[in-house]
């Protein structure tokens, strides 16, 4: 066999924080730009949950400590919009933890890549969303994924919480939100911002096929049960894209056992 010479032999991937991270070192300054038009573009839309929480019935209170406390736009969206429309909180909640749980799964990922100190874990974890997460991974090293999610994660919790404040303070002032249609406010953020991320045929179908069971079944399920029915969308769509795989690949094999 011919020996591999040093150009030709695979290079093994350095991990974050070795000699090829700080090759491709980004500066401070594109982190912090990108952060900050994350944080300021998404963190502008708690204005949206903040009237549409108050038009659902929660005090200023309750929806300042929900974006204080939860802090996941989606969750906060789903759970005042299911007790907007007559659902139990226990539902209401249910529905929220479940989409709440996403965000387990990408700090397993995180873990890894920011290797944060043990005491820094718990507040960091209170961080650990879409936009947070989207920000880091897009990062070449460790230094610039730690400050990516730092900046983000600030910039994003600020905002939202202010907004949120804001949001709350005027449906109070206008009072019925539903008459000004600010009802659909949040529902309409929460799409423009999941639209853009929808690139791939599968991710369209999950979206579609979601959309399909949520509305179908909104007028015969409690209010918040139809959420989590829809979160049935991505296996089905992705056991059907499985099954329609192994089809084609048994298929030249069956032809050949139709010609004997």
């Amino acid at each position: 066999m011919k020996e591999q010479t040093a150009a030709t032999a695979p290079r093994q991937q350095a991990p974050p924080g070795g000699p090829a991270d700080a090759a491709a070192a980004k500066p401070d300054r594109a982190v912090i730009r990108d952060s900050l038009g994350v944080g300021v573009a998404v963190g502008l839309s708690g204005f949206a949950f903040g009237v549409t929480s108050a038009g659902a019935g929660l005090t200023l209170l309750q929806t300042c400590a929900l974006s204080l406390l939860v802090f996941t736009g989606a969750s906060q969206f789903a759970l005042v919009g299911a007790i907007a429309a007559g659902g139990n909180p226990i539902t209401a909640a249910a529905g929220a933890f479940f989409l709440g749980t996403r965000n387990a799964f990408y700090g397993l990922r995180l873990s890894q890549l920011l290797a944060l100190p043990r005491w820094v874990r718990p507040f960091a974890a209170h961080w650990v969303i879409d936009e947070t997460t989207a920000v880091a991974l897009a990062q070449p090293g460790r230094r610039a994924t730690r400050l990516g999610f730092a900046a983000t994660g600030l910039t994003l919790y600020v905002l939202w919480n202010l907004t949120t404040l804001l949001g709350a303070l005027g449906a109070e002032a206008i009072g019925d939100t539903a008459a000004w249609g600010l009802d659909a406010a949040g529902p309409a953020v929460f799409l423009a911002l999941l639209a853009p991320m929808l690139r791939t045929a599968t991710e369209r179908a999950v979206a579609g096929v979601a959309v399909v069971l949520g509305l179908g079944l909104l007028p015969v399920l409690p209010a918040g049960v139809p959420v989590l029915v829809a979160a049935l969308a991505a296996p089905l769509v992705l056991w059907a894209r499985g099954r329609r795989s192994r089809g084609s690949e048994e298929e030249p094999y069956d032809a050949k056992g139709a010609d004997r």
